[in-house]
C-alpha cells in the first residue's frame, strides 16, 4: 500500500514522547525505543504500546506477557538512541546500563523520568505492528524533568 505524501506529512504532526519499552523472558532482558505509547483506560489503569512485528522485543513481550514503559526526559536522547539503533538479538543492550526491576521483572531504567510496569491483558494485530495492552501494576516518577518529544526528522541525526 502506498501512502500519499500529504498523509505521511500529516501523520508526522502527531506528537509522541520517547519511551524505552523493556521486557524480560526466560532470564534475558531486552529493550527498544518506541514512540507509539498511549494511555488506554483509567479503571483499570491500562496503556497501549505499538511494537513492530519484526522487532526482537515483540516476541519477548508476546511470550512473557510483561513489559515496562520507561519515559525519557529531554536529557535522555542518547539513551533513546542507544536502545533504538541495535537489535537485542545480537547485542546486550543492558551491558553498561543501570536498571532496577519491580513487579514483572522488566527493566526499569534508573535514568528514566518515570516508569510503568505492566502485565499484558490483551493484544491486537494492527498492520505491521501489534498493540499490546498492558495493565499498569506499578509505576513511579524519578525526576521532574520535561518529557522528551519525538521528532522523526531530527531524532537520529
Amino acid at each position: 500500500m502506498t501512502v500519499k505524501p500529504e498523509v505521511s506529512l500529516a501523520l508526522r504532526k502527531i506528537i509522541h514522547g520517547v519511551y524505552v519499552i523493556s521486557t524480560r523472558h526466560e532470564g534475558k532482558v531486552n529493550a527498544m525505543t518506541a514512540a507509539w505509547v498511549a494511555r488506554a483506560s483509567f479503571d483499570p489503569e491500562l496503556v497501549t504500546v505499538a511494537i513492530g512485528n519484526t522487532r526482537h522485543s515483540h516476541g519477548m513481550i508476546k511470550e512473557s506477557g510483561v513489559f515496562a514503559v520507561n519515559i525519557l526526559s529531554v536529557d535522555d536522547i542518547l539513551i533513546g538512541k542507544h536502545f533504538g539503533t541495535k537489535t537485542g538479538k545480537k547485542t546486550d543492550k543492558f551491558a553498561d546500563i543501570s536498571f532496577d526491576t519491580k513487579a514483572t521483572g522488566s527493566p526499569i531504567l534508573k535514568e528514566a523520568v518515570a516508569w510503568l510496569d505492566c502485565k499484558v491483558v490483551s493484544s491486537v494485530e494492527a498492520g505491521d505492528h501489534t498493540l499490546f495492552i498492558g495493565e499498569v501494576l506499578d509505576g513511579g516518577v524519578l525526576s521532574g524533568k520535561p518529557t522528551l518529544v519525538y521528532d522523526k526528522d531530527t531524532f537520529y541525526k
